[in-house]
């Protein structure tokens, strides 16, 4: 199982970012995904979840409203659109999924807010 994150970067407040995950060695679109992300001393956090099929999604309270996450499975791609981004949402954020009793990350993509 391979998860590699890209799109991260630099981006002023009020501004916007599309996160992509490309997926390999497993069946993509068998699979739930999940965004995670952590900020510099604090716990990972679930940001966004969407099942396999793409039909239904989850969000954090935090994030809702202003992030969407989606999939491609033709493609083994996972997104997350980010918009109305607020400094509080600069971390490092990771691609997730949850296959045979384990947990697979990629190696995460950082995203600074700030003017």
């Amino acid at each position: 199982v391979q998860l590699v994150e890209s799109g991260g970067g630099l981006v002023q407040p009020g501004g916007s970012l599309r996160l992509s995950c490309a997926a390999s060695g497993f069946t993509f679109s068998s699979y739930a995904m999940n965004w995670y992300r952590q900020a510099p001393g604090k716990e990972r956090e679930l940001v966004a979840g969407i099942n396999s099929a793409g039909s239904s999604t989850n969000y954090a309270d935090s994030v809702k409203g202003r992030f969407t996450i989606s999939r491609d499975n033709g493609k083994d791609t996972l997104y997350l659109q980010m918009t109305s981004l607020k400094p509080e949402d600069t971390a490092v954020y990771y691609c997730n999924t949850f296959r045979r009793s384990r947990n697979y990350w990629g190696q995460g993509t950082q995203v600074t807010v700030s003017s």
